[in-house]
């Protein structure tokens, strides 16, 4: 697979960064995944203004989104094509001191891509004991600072589960490691506001539009009465979930699940770049 680095296309064998990076040296960056289907990339314009406020949300200079995009572009001509992709935007500080303050170098922008495999039908998650901080400074930006969601999953995984859910520090249902989760209670179809802290997900965006559903704060106990539930992210568009801490729902998909997917899936086909 190629690698697109500060402009430059390379080999993903001969892909460096320097050690004095501030995004290898304390997480100092941030990224976007994007799907690719068949050669196509999907919601690119989208995910690249998320970077965009994620960069701003974090203090870093604005990325150059047009370059970003040609290297997007550049990665996938060059590399081998395959049914289903992950392509990974990243853009960190740069070089900096070995510490915590940055130093004055330009961004550090990379795109690269790997083949991914094709989402399970079903997920089971696990409640994590850990928080987000909704109040916090990284609260809605999609960083590199990922240590967190690395030990929730591994926590779930430990448990029977293949993603964690978190609430937030008032108790209320906020958000997987890299998915939004979508519950059904009562025939009503809910999500957690971007208020509770959970990330602005693209996927999350599009189901809002294109399907509908009520954005509450809810409290993390309310998963114990779902009727249905599913995750949405990048790779994974809209995925029933069938367990939750070892209890299974009562459909995976449900109606309202099924018909998410359904409404989703067509829309999609319409255009590459909703």
């Amino acid at each position: 697979m190629a690698v697109w680095i500060n402009g430059e296309l390379l080999p993903d064998s001969e892909a460096r960064i320097s050690v004095f990076d501030h995004g290898l040296v304390v997480g100092d960056g941030v990224f976007e995944t994007i799907k690719v289907a068949e050669g196509k990339p999907f919601a690119l314009s989208r995910h690249l203004a998320r970077l965009a406020r994620s960069a701003a949300g974090l203090g870093l200079p604005e990325p150059d989104l047009d370059q970003i995009r040609a290297g997007a572009f550049a990665v996938i001509d060059a590399s081998p094509r395959v049914p289903l992709a992950r392509m990974r935007i990243t853009a960190t500080a740069g070089i900096a001191p070995l510490g915590s303050e940055r130093g004055g170098a330009a961004l550090t922008a990379i795109v690269a891509v790997a083949e991914q495999p094709a989402p399970a039908q079903v997920v089971d998650v696990v409640v994590v004991p850990w928080t987000r901080n909704e109040h916090g400074a990284l609260a809605g930006l999609k960083t590199t600072s990922y240590a967190d969601n690395v030990r929730a999953l591994a926590y779930a995984s430990e448990r029977g589960g293949s993603e964690a859910i978190f609430a937030n520090t008032a108790g209320h249902l906020c958000e997987g490691t890299g998915t939004n989760i979508f519950v059904v209670i009562g025939g009503r179809l809910m999500t957690p506001p971007l208020s509770s802290g959970c990330l602005a997900g693209v996927t999350r965006a599009l189901v809002l539009e294109w399907v509908g559903a009520a954005e509450e704060d809810l409290p993390i106990e309310i998963l114990a009465e779902a009727e249905e539930a599913f995750l949405t992210g990048t790779t994974r568009d809209v995925q029933p979930v069938r367990k939750i801490n070892g209890s299974k729902l009562a459909a995976a998909p449900g109606p309202v699940t099924r018909k998410a997917a359904q409404v989703f899936a067509m829309r999609a086909a319409e255009s590459p770049d909703p």
